[in-house]
């Protein structure tokens, strides 16, 4: 099996080269592979091979890829708010250690890109292509024999996926039979997850590369693990090699492999304005304060624009059984082992049974200040299918095992689809170990729109979680600090279920700055990091074109999810897989290899 953590000396030069192993790159080189066998092809991943990891191969173990330990994930540290994004750092991406749920961009999102190529329509191939889907839903928007399976998986705590749809829907979100069908509506989803029906996992490496490692049908594909890339080589405008450091040379000693077609550059929102910026292919002032005077390639948008949907975690005490939460498992109270020996139906499980999309009520629009109704008038109004929010409940107390409370929990997650605020990613040195200047930007936008979409949205989810039947209560610390003669008043706890007729929660004015000040102190990261090499005009801070080729510079391409030019109201991995699709499909034909067998 030509997978290495050594490459071997005889590996001097390749046809394709895709630096970063990630959810699209795993794609890439094996659509490649299946298209022409002889077509020599190596893919540098900076992180382990996760096969055999229970952080990866399990669902229910997917929090433990967030532990400061974690050795699938790497961590960034922003300046402006002060928090820390995680990205993969392991063969597969995202793909490998992200939550799996399954949310695809709506029509209006691909559309939204104005480019040729990428419409809905263009791209509804490319989504059924991947999958294979055992969920509701019109046959002719989904897959049916594709390498990525979508299922239900192999546990549900149904009485908490009963509660949660019946007090949305009391809210005015109905329960929808298909949010994922690009004509979506808005409202909840009993939710599908990338896991297969016997609960495997289905990402990008385990669905896509292994298997073609493995059938001895693909000898010239090749994969490196823990091999970090330095820089791209360019001469005359070309790209024509890659320097990286393999694992245990961290002493500096790298190493060159040559390129005699076509590089891609995949290795993510924070990894590839990295890679184009080492390489002197950026905006010349960053690449000169970095210590980099050849500038290749003038391209400002590099490491410019970056989002992330900004997320909100709100937690409630509740009546569940220890079987119907993964706090158990979190918290060290199930052995592992034990689990995966027994072959444990909650192993195919994330915690997370239902998904929505939602968007305020005319009397929540009444109440919106000037500046929000504004937006609202201008972005929303008109589009009835357009959410201003995800939201979606966990069965977890989302914490480290030493920070958990006893008992069971469960968690509202909400995530803005549309920030308005921007960031940046950019190197400061020519080192791969030197710091990033990483500004994620959120709640940057000059009238505090954002902020407000989620003060809004605090409200709405702490309603639906009231009305839940299990519900037992609010953890203060999760909550804003309310003044204590407050309508608003955090709920300690409750004894039995609660109140069949619910009122819903005043606020004053006070109450609404204090959920201001929570959520710009608590917002995090939903792992969604994008847009950090838009496909779009250069003059308009775009890096690559429709074709995903990077201006200014021959031979090479991205394929991730730094090229998405406007945000999606979906969790992101279906777009980065069908990226990845889309991105082979263009180099097939490109490099005229005709068109691809399998689907396997």
């Amino acid at each position: 099996m030509p997978l290495y953590t050594e490459l071997p000396p005889h590996v001097k030069a390749v046809d394709i080269l895709v630096a970063g192993g990630g959810t699209a790159g795993c794609i890439v080189a094996s659509r490649l592979a299946d298209t022409d066998p002889n077509l020599s092809i190596l893919v540098l991943e900076a992180g382990p091979n996760g096969a055999g990891n229970p952080l990866v191969d399990y669902p229910a173990f997917f929090f433990g890829n967030l532990h400061p330990t974690s050795s699938t994930a790497t961590f960034y540290k922003s300046s402006k708010p002060d928090m820390v994004v995680p990205t993969a750092k392991v063969l597969g991406g995202g793909s490998a250690i992200n939550m799996m749920q399954y949310s695809r961009a709506q029509r209006e999102d691909w559309d939204s890109w104005q480019t040729p190529g990428w419409s809905a329509d263009e791209i509804l191939p490319f989504a059924r292509k991947l999958e294979t889907y055992h969920g509701p839903g019109a046959k002719e928007v989904h897959g049916s024999d594709g390498p990525i399976h979508v299922s239900a998986g192999t546990f549900v705590s149904r009485r908490f996926q009963d509660g949660f749809v019946s007090a949305a829907d009391q809210l005015g979100w109905p329960e929808a039979n298909d949010l994922s069908g690009f004509d979506d509506r808005i409202g909840v989803q009993r939710a599908l997850r990338y896991t297969s029906p016997d609960g495997k996992r289905q990402d990008t490496a385990s669905r896509y590369l292994r298997p073609r490692l493995e059938d001895g049908k693909h000898p010239n594909l090749h994969v490196a693990v823990e091999s970090r890339v330095v820089k791209l080589l360019v001469e005359n405008g070309k790209v024509t090699g890659v320097v990286y450091r393999p694992k245990g040379d961290d002493n500096g000693i790298d190493r060159t492999v040559l390129v005699r077609r076509q590089v891609v550059v995949s290795a993510g929102a924070f990894g590839t304005p990295a890679i184009l910026e080492r390489s002197g292919i950026g905006n010349p002032d960053v690449l000169k304060r970095a210590g980099i005077t050849e500038v290749v390639a003038d391209v400002p948008g590099v490491g410019h624009g970056y989002q992330d949907h900004n997320l909100l975690i709100y937690t409630y005490k509740s009546a569940l059984d220890p079987e119907e939460t993964l706090d158990a498992l979190n918290r060290g109270s199930l052995d592992p082992e034990e689990l995966i020996k027994d072959r444990h139906r909650i192993l195919g499980w994330n915690g997370q049974d239902a998904t929505s999309k939602i968007r305020p009520n005319q009397r929540d629009i009444d109440s919106f200040d000037s500046k929000l109704k504004e937006l609202w008038n201008k972005d929303y109004a008109s589009n009835p299918n357009k959410p201003l929010m995800i939201m979606a409940p966990v069965c977890l107390y989302p914490a480290q095992p030493d920070q958990m409370p006893p008992g069971q929990s469960f968690a509202l997650t909400l995530f803005t689809v549309y920030p308005l605020s921007r960031g940046h990613v950019h190197i400061t040195g020519r080192g791969l170990d030197d710091p990033v200047d990483f500004n994620a930007g959120f709640f940057s936008d000059p009238n505090g729109i954002d902020v407000k979409k989620h003060r809004w949205a605090y409200k709405k989810q702490r309603e639906i979680a009231r009305r839940i039947p299990v519900f037992r209560g609010e953890y203060p610390e999760n909550h804003p600090a309310f003044p204590a003669a407050s309508k608003a008043a955090v709920i300690d706890h409750i004894e039995g279920p609660p109140d069949t007729e619910i009122q819903d929660v005043e606020y004053s004015a006070a109450d609404d700055a204090a959920i201001d000040d929570f959520v710009r102190k608590n917002v995090g990261s939903t792992w969604h990091s994008l847009g950090t090499c838009r496909m779009a005009p250069r003059e308009e801070d775009g890096v690559v074109d429709a074709s995903l080729s990077v201006y200014g510079v021959q031979g090479l391409k991205v394929a991730d999810l730094s090229i998405v030019p406007r945000n999606v109201a979906a969790n992101t991995n279906n777009t980065a897989l069908v990226i990845g699709e889309k991105a082979a499909d263009i180099l097939i034909k490109e490099l005229g290899l005709g068109t691809s067998s399998s689907n396997m």
